[in-house]
């Protein structure tokens, strides 16, 4: 991939902060203004990292493309990271957090980690179980039969949509281990690929993936729809480190609420949206766009920026049973993982 450059905040931290006061001590009468009210000030620039762009993603996108984050007085930068990368740039402090599932975070505060969510962003499991053309189940066909000796392209062990995968497989009655083949591919933009050779019958993907290959005719409409099986899911939230939360809270809360905006257009302007993720995906087709979108909405994809409990607590539980988190040794809740103070009900 991309090698991405990216400076510790760390390092950008300072300057800003020295720009900062160089120029307070410019404008006479500029008192106590912060960074982000007092006009002219260096922006203090922050890259969050993302497994992959997606149209879950929108609410982000918009607060950025609107001009939100920097009404806080931000610069924020996104960079997708893919196999578990976005992870690794957070705990190495390269970048101020990733955007991704909770328990990715309670999977490194076992390993010793010390990560927090502090604001929503998707709301359901945003994966799709798909037939590739020609493999579909039988109208009323017992699912967990049909799905039984098959081999399915998922993503990488680790990630929210192979947590997913085998927590469905599971409740299916079905051994993920030895009642089917699991095709785990690490940068999941490789899925319709595996599909199209081949090698899979099913695959479990995400939106764009999942209009694209209806667009191309590798797959019809979803044979299994998650997002309904599960209901609320914290499925995509703001991940950062506690010593960020502990040691910043007004840059978090700046953030935070740049976000909450973002989150806010996207859920009440559908318009907007069409025309924001038309920008973000330009080889998607505007009629599978807008299918994609209808989707979305449909599904409650996006509930807001709140952390509920429920919600937190079924993307913990789905990576216990995809036997991604083992957190018997150093248990991990709601109350361990989720800092609510930065978005208000």
């Amino acid at each position: 991939g991309p090698v991405v450059k990216t400076l510790s905040r760390a390092a950008l931290v300072p300057v800003a902060a020295a720009l900062a006061l160089a120029l307070a001590a410019c404008s006479p009468g500029s008192g106590t203004t912060t960074a982000a009210a007092a006009d002219g000030d260096a922006p203090t620039s922050l890259t969050l990292a993302e497994p992959v762009h997606g149209v879950g993603y929108l609410p982000l996108y918009a607060a950025q493309d609107l001009g939100y984050f920097a009404d806080e007085g931000l610069d924020v930068e996104v960079t997708t990271l893919t196999g578990g990368g976005h992870v690794n740039a957070t705990l190495a402090g390269e970048v101020f957090g990733f955007i991704g599932g909770p328990e990715s975070g309670a999977v490194a505060n076992v390993k010793g980690a010390d990560l927090v969510t502090v604001a929503n962003v998707v709301n359901r499991g945003n994966v799709y179980f798909v037939a590739a053309t020609g493999e579909e189940p039988a109208p009323g066909a017992d699912l967990g039969e049909y799905l039984r000796g098959k081999t399915i392209a998922g993503g990488r062990y680790g990630g929210t949509p192979n947590a997913i995968l085998r927590h469905v497989l599971i409740g299916l009655g079905l051994d993920p281990e030895t009642d089917v083949t699991l095709l785990e591919i690490e940068d999941s933009s490789a899925i319709p690929s595996a599909v199209q050779a081949g090698q899979a019958q099913v695959a479990v993907v995400a939106e764009p993936q999942l209009g694209l290959g209806i667009q191309q005719g590798l797959w019809g409409e979803p044979i299994i729809n998650p997002l309904q099986l599960l209901g609320p899911y914290a499925y995509s939230s703001i991940v950062v480190p506690r010593a960020t939360v502990d040691d910043d809270p007004e840059l978090v809360q700046a953030f935070v609420d740049a976000l909450v905006r973002g989150q806010e257009r996207i859920e009440e302007d559908r318009a907007y949206a069409e025309e924001l993720a038309a920008a973000q995906f330009p080889t998607m087709e505007p009629a599978v766009l807008a299918a994609t979108l209808d989707r979305a909405y449909a599904d409650g994809l996006w509930g807001g920026s709140v952390l509920t409990e429920e919600a937190v607590e079924t993307a913990l539980e789905v990576a216990r049973s995809g036997q991604i988190l083992d957190d018997s040794a150093v248990p991990q809740t709601f109350d361990v993982i989720a800092d609510t103070r930065f978005v208000q009900d």
